[in-house]
């Protein structure tokens, strides 16, 4: 049980909606664990809120917060100073106050990197796809890009902000060869055999709309591996449709959890105790 004092530290969650995030319950886990007065609290902050939400964080003098959709772009505007990844990404996924200044960063990248170690894939030469084009699409394109992937092909709904996120990214990576197509299931039936890796960066099959996919079900995956970043539950339906083929999957729970690691880390100045923050997330799914 968290106790809050007047020494509490405390570490906020900015997004809209929040209340499907098992974030609050990984910090916490993870402060208790290590026996530290700091306290993690979910903040629903809607679109046009998202500026006095920042405001916010420095008047009631929290250490920091996580950011989740859909502030992850959008907030960068209201703070003070950006790292390098972040700013290259083009999201911010964790804030940091210090001395009054806004510092945001991104965890995403290594959550992603670390999530695809742990699964022991290869992402040099390989050739991916990546379903969405949101905060989270981004993060994982640049992960890609600058870790090996030869091909990156983004599909979204909405076309045009896919192909506002590979013109965002081609020029820094010309190495890589990128495309951009509308998430219809032709495009999907064209690309199935051509890739290594199928990333979901959509909402699709999260709780409690547990029935969607991104993927039809009268279309084969083909041979690649098979990631959903939906973390809740934990075997989404696109994960059930590529197990069903045969196929490899890795869950979204590595994702959240090594991002979480990183985050802990940037706010406390301590290692995290990343098995446990595992451990607290599998609990509750």
């Amino acid at each position: 049980m968290i106790h809050i004092n007047g020494e509490t530290k405390i570490v906020g969650l900015l997004g809209w909606t929040v209340k499907h995030s098992l974030n609050p319950i990984m910090q916490n886990a993870a402060f208790q664990h290590l026996k530290l007065n700091w306290a993690y609290i979910p903040l629903p902050t809607a679109p046009e809120s998202i500026k006095n939400g920042v405001r916010s964080l420095q008047t009631f003098n929290f250490i920091g917060a996580n950011v989740i959709a859909p502030h992850q772009q959008a907030i960068m505007r209201y703070l003070d100073e950006i790292s390098p990844l972040a700013q290259s990404i083009g999201v911010v996924n964790t804030i940091v106050i210090r001395d009054g200044i806004v510092y945001g960063y991104n965890t995403e990248r290594y959550g992603f990197l670390q999530t695809l170690a742990d699964s022991q894939f290869n992402l040099e030469g390989s050739r991916c796809l990546v379903l969405g084009a949101g905060g989270a699409a981004r993060s994982v394109v640049f992960s890609l890009a600058s870790s090996g992937a030869k091909t990156i092909s983004v599909y979204n709904r909405t076309i045009e902000h896919a192909a506002f996120l590979v013109d965002d990214l081609q020029s820094t990576f010309s190495h890589v060869q990128f495309s951009f197509n509308p998430l219809t299931a032709k495009r999907l039936i064209d690309i199935k055999d051509t890739v290594d890796l199928i990333v979901n960066t959509t909402p699709l099959g999260m709780s409690p709309d547990v029935d969607s996919s991104p993927w039809p079900e009268d279309i084969s995956l083909g041979k690649a591996m098979v990631c959903d970043l939906v973390y809740n539950p934990l075997q989404t339906r696109f994960l059930r449709q590529a197990q069903a083929e045969g196929l490899k999957t890795i869950d979204g729970v590595g994702m959240v959890v090594h991002q979480g690691a990183k985050a802990y880390e940037i706010w406390t100045g301590q290692s995290p105790p990343t098995d446990l923050m595992r451990m607290a997330v599998l609990a509750k799914l």
